[in-house]
């Protein structure tokens, strides 16, 4: 028996909330997957996340949602990190932040899967305690019981992205880098039975910056001056990876790299973004 995961990049804004509603259900009936994690922090005009976006990023079919350093960007989802299994922030925040770094949630086949979510230290604001020492006391605290562990790894640098693939080699099933929003070409299984990734990219509009518009950013960068970074429209992708693990000893089987194409929209942003357009 395999167990089929599948691991979504930054879900950027109105565009990837879309592409992801539009090109998921499909994806997971054609290639029959089990179970599907997305990184949400981005999906409120392009920073932070609400309530009700959480609720409508599972209604697409995500099992659980993971964050980043723009975990508290929309205060109110404090009250959902809090009373929610399936939504986790970077465990090694505060302990007095809210809400928890990791969960462990049944799949549909009944297959236990642990999700961690894990914020590097290298080149980010938000202060945080050492990621490595909080993987370490997450795999001690799982149930034994539960084999298929997973680890969002959201970080700016590479090095420490892949550092944690090594840190955890042989423990976790899967370590996917989130944060960059750039897909990288390293999709590979560790020697000791770990699927790694780098970083999986974004789902949102791929003409861009990272996900928001060109003109905005190349004015920033070009004179200095102060502009509005929105979210792009075009170009949106889906992308991830997608892999194969044994759920009775949870090490990876295959990886695969994931980017689909979904168009372009004509307005970036929606009444679900509120009044959070242009305010990164």
């Amino acid at each position: 028996m395999s167990f089929r995961l599948l691991a979504l990049g930054d879900l950027v804004g109105r565009p990837g909330r879309t592409v992801v509603c539009q090109k998921l259900p499909e994806i997971v009936r054609s290639r029959q997957i089990d179970f599907v994690i997305a990184n949400g922090e981005n999906v409120a005009a392009g920073t932070g996340i609400t309530a009700n976006l959480f609720n409508k990023i599972r209604s697409y079919g995500v099992d659980v949602v993971t964050l980043g350093d723009h975990v508290f960007k929309k205060q109110e989802i404090t009250a959902t990190l809090s009373n929610s299994e399936r939504l986790i922030r970077p465990a090694n925040l505060s302990h007095q932040a809210a809400g928890k770094g990791w969960t462990v949630v049944t799949a549909g086949n009944g297959v236990q899967v642990a999700v961690m979510n894990l914020l590097g230290r290298i080149y980010m604001s938000l202060p945080c305690d050492d990621p490595f020492a909080a993987a370490d006391r997450i795999i001690k605290d799982l149930p034994a019981s539960v084999k298929v562990i997973v680890c969002d790894m959201h970080a700016e640098a590479t090095s420490e992205k892949v550092a944690m693939g090594y840190h955890l080699d042989g423990r976790a099933s899967l370590v996917f880098g989130t944060h960059t929003h750039v897909p990288t070409a390293d999709a590979r299984i560790l020697a000791h039975g770990t699927g790694a990734i780098t970083d999986v990219g974004m789902c949102g509009p791929y003409d861009s910056v990272l996900g928001r518009r060109k003109d905005r950013v190349l004015k920033y960068m070009t004179t200095n001056m102060p502009h509005s970074f929105d979210v792009a429209t075009h170009d949106m992708r889906m992308c991830g990876v997608l892999t194969e693990i044994d759920p009775s000893t949870g090490k990876c089987k295959s990886i695969e790299r994931i980017d689909i194409p979904g168009g372009n929209l004509d307005q970036a942003y929606d009444s679900d973004d509120k009044a959070n357009a242009g305010n990164d």
